[in-house]
């Protein structure tokens, strides 16, 4: 044994989650007798609880996922367009929407969990709501990331007063923070209880929504009750491309995942048969392809059916794949239109899961940084996203955001599926760095062979703008310096594994014999639970 984790099977269903508490809460509903689409909503509410610092039932996200009764694919949007009232001529740059009332985003997690629930779930709210609820009410002790994470951020949420003593009512235990601390949360058990009974109207016009507008306007905020009332989670049909044997499919714009299929297709006419893993050849394809993708996706973002079609057509990237063998050094943004500096990777969370029954679905959602916007509204338990950071504020780029319009999102919860049936449900946090790092673990498992644990725990990099790359530093010295030879500006992480490089969680399926196989990643509190 090499020291890391097992792998885990079942023949009944499988959950891989950020916390341990929130795979339970799934596989709870998938051994009550609901299936994966309660188990989902189950497992999201729980890590509102458990992982405060990047979910909540007011952020946003995105599911891909396979219905099994009806044998497709299909996404759900939970990303609810910019406030009509967000005024984005104030600004030029996005530091300016970090923290406070303005960046923060109408809440679209609620509302998607309940879609999911509606559409194909069968258990009422609140028995899914319960494990959250009993979470928030005794509480949990604090594992080690959480601790990390509270711990970083106090002193920069005190650097502003009209949030912090709010935040540090809902966050800060009693006594150190510390692993095992105990943190109850009952202002947060109560509003899931009220929404457990009165549902989702509840936010969306209702009584909770009026409280969070009316505290985001005595903080300055630009979010109405309009924004809540008019939002609706959107089904729409996935974006698929063929890697391999694998037809992986993904959100559709204005999600941004269609440059990790444009990754997966210039990779996909390369050969890694001769390459050593984790070696120069391998890395150097992989990073390169990854930067042609995400210049593409910047230079075309949120493109029109027609464009889209082109973009992945065989011709443009066979164009892109010449551009990967001639060798030359590759420079280009990774994040938005003009060069921004290196970011705070994003808080956002994404899980896994399946069931006996055939629905498998993976679901990616986000409050944006770490505990979002800051914003805590008093007596909810409620922190506020900050997703507006990630609308293009600057005056001259061609992808400026507008108020009403769509928010572009950095998510790529993907289904894969083979001979038309699913296989393998793969998502990871990570900012920007989602569309680089799904990518990265795809090569590991499917080119070389790795089994999915091993897949997510190898070695993984972040592609910042220009040619900058940074690695853990479990890639060999003499790999870095083969790298930088071939033009990368790459320094290895101090760290061996590192959140800056994602989160990832995964679900396999074996057809042929049912076997499920869990994988959930160690650089944050993943973990695997099964019914």
């Amino acid at each position: 044994m090499h020291g890391l984790r097992p792998t885990i099977t079942s023949l009944h269903g499988m959950v891989a989650a950020a916390h341990p508490h929130a795979a339970q809460a799934g596989a709870r509903m998938l051994a009550d007798g609901g299936n994966a689409f309660d188990a989902a909503a189950a497992t999201a509410a729980a890590l509102n609880v458990v992982e405060p610092f990047m979910s909540s039932l007011a952020g946003e996200g995105l599911a891909t996922m396979w219905v099994a009764a009806e044998k497709r694919v299909r996404v759900l949007d939970f990303v609810p367009k910019i406030p009509s009232a967000f005024p984005v001529d104030r600004f030029r740059e996005r530091a300016e929407l970090e923290r406070g009332a303005l960046p923060v985003g109408t809440p679209g997690n609620l509302a998607g969990w309940c879609e999911l629930v509606r559409t194909y779930g069968r258990k009422p709210l609140s028995e899914i709501f319960a494990p959250a609820i009993a979470l928030a009410e005794d509480g949990f002790g604090l594992a080690e990331f959480g601790v990390a994470e509270i711990v970083e951020q106090a002193p920069l949420l005190k650097a502003y007063p009209a949030l912090y003593d709010n935040w540090a009512k809902a966050y800060l235990p009693a006594g150190d923070v510390a692993v095992g601390a105990v943190l109850r949360q009952p202002d947060l058990g109560a509003t899931l209880r009220a929404l457990a009974t009165k549902g989702p109207g509840h936010l969306y016009g209702g009584e909770l929504g009026a409280r969070i507008v009316a505290h985001l306007a005595s903080l300055g905020g630009a979010m109405t009750l309009a924004d809540l009332a008019d939002f609706k989670p959107v089904w729409r049909e996935p974006l698929p491309a063929r890697y391999r044997d694998l037809t992986v499919h993904v959100p559709p714009p204005p999600c941004e995942g269609f440059q990790f299929l444009l990754t997966l297709r210039i990779l996909e006419g390369l050969d890694f048969k001769a390459s050593a893993h984790n070696g120069v050849d391998h890395l150097d394809q992989v990073y390169r392809a990854i930067r042609l993708a995400a210049g593409l996706r910047i230079a075309h973002n949120n493109p029109p059916a027609d464009k889209l079609a082109e973009l992945l057509s065989d011709a443009s990237i066979e164009r892109l794949r010449a551009r990967v063998r001639d060798g030359a050094p590759i420079s280009g943004p990774t994040e938005q239109w003009m060069a921004q500096a290196a970011e705070d990777p994003a808080h956002t969370t994404s899980f896994s899961i399946a069931d006996r029954e055939g629905n498998m679905i993976c679901i990616t959602q986000s409050l944006g940084s770490p505990f979002g916007s800051g914003v805590v509204v008093p007596g909810t338990g409620l922190c506020l996203n900050n997703f507006l950071y990630w609308a293009d504020v600057q005056p001259d780029s061609p992808n400026r955001s507008r108020p009403g319009g769509d928010l572009l999102m950095c998510m790529s919860p993907s289904i894969s599926t083979r001979d038309g049936k699913p296989v393998l449900a793969l998502g990871t946090p990570g900012s920007y760095g989602i569309l680089q790092t799904q990518a990265q673990a795809f090569v590991h498992h499917v080119d070389f062979g790795l089994p999915l644990q091993e897949a997510i725990e190898a070695p993984r990099a972040r592609l910042w703008d220009g040619r900058f790359v940074q690695t853990e530093n479990r890639v060999a010295p003499e790999v870095v310096a083969g790298l930088a030879a071939r033009g990368h500006e790459i320094e290895a992480f101090d760290e061996g594994w590192t959140m800056k490089v994602g989160g990832m969680q995964a679900v396999a399926v074996d057809p042929a014999t049912g076997l499920f196989t869990g994988a959930a990643d160690p650089r944050r509190d993943g973990y695997v639970a099964t019914p």
